[in-house]
């Protein structure tokens, strides 16, 4: 062992495939470090490699009638009589994807209790429930659901948040943000 840097030496010549150049044939303590050195990249561009195909490549989906921003923040509104409320947000579809997951953030400061819903909506304008929960969230917290595979054999085209509810009349005014990526 080197007394420098505490480098260990290679005892045999070490190759770096595509490199015209044995590491071990630069001469004295440059090619012990550069062997040692590359060894190591080596190893972590392997060991990243394995990590990275293992992690699901995903895209946040847009809102459809957002401003290009796949986070949509809002505020839970009263039920109505006449028209829409404003509690379904849908996430548009854009290509093939094996799962999907949903985001939601509380930004309000006062408490409140309310239902948060997930749907996934296929082409043929049927949907099936993901998760359907009730929670009371400190502001500032947040929470992921999923994720939630495709099905097979069904073409999704959105993907739909549903938050809030008049048997809730607590959470009217309840500030909160939401997005869904799409995984690959």
């Amino acid at each position: 062992m080197g007394s420098d840097l505490g480098w260990r030496e290679l005892k045999a010549p070490m190759t770096i495939p595509g490199a015209s150049v044995p590491a071990a044939s630069v001469p004295g303590a440059v090619g012990r470090r550069f062997g040692a050195w590359l060894g190591f990249g080596a190893a972590l561009a392997i060991s990243g490699a394995a990590t990275a195909q293992a992690q699901p490549v995903c895209s946040f989906l847009l809102p459809v009638g957002g401003s290009g921003d796949p986070v949509v923040s809002k505020r839970v509104g009263p039920g109505r009589l006449l028209g829409r409320t404003n509690w379904n947000t849908d996430f548009i579809v854009d290509r093939p994807f094996s799962s999907y997951r949903f985001f939601f953030t509380a930004t309000s400061t006062d408490p409140a209790t309310y239902p948060v819903r997930g749907y996934m909506i296929f082409t043929d304008r049927t949907s099936l429930r993901l998760f359907d929960v009730t929670i009371s969230p400190p502001e500032g917290t947040g929470r992921m659901f999923g994720p939630f595979p495709t099905i097979p054999g069904r073409r999704t085209s959105l993907m739909n948040f549903h938050i809030g509810s008049s048997s809730q009349p607590g959470a009217l005014g309840f500030s909160y943000r939401i997005s869904v990526q799409g995984c690959n």
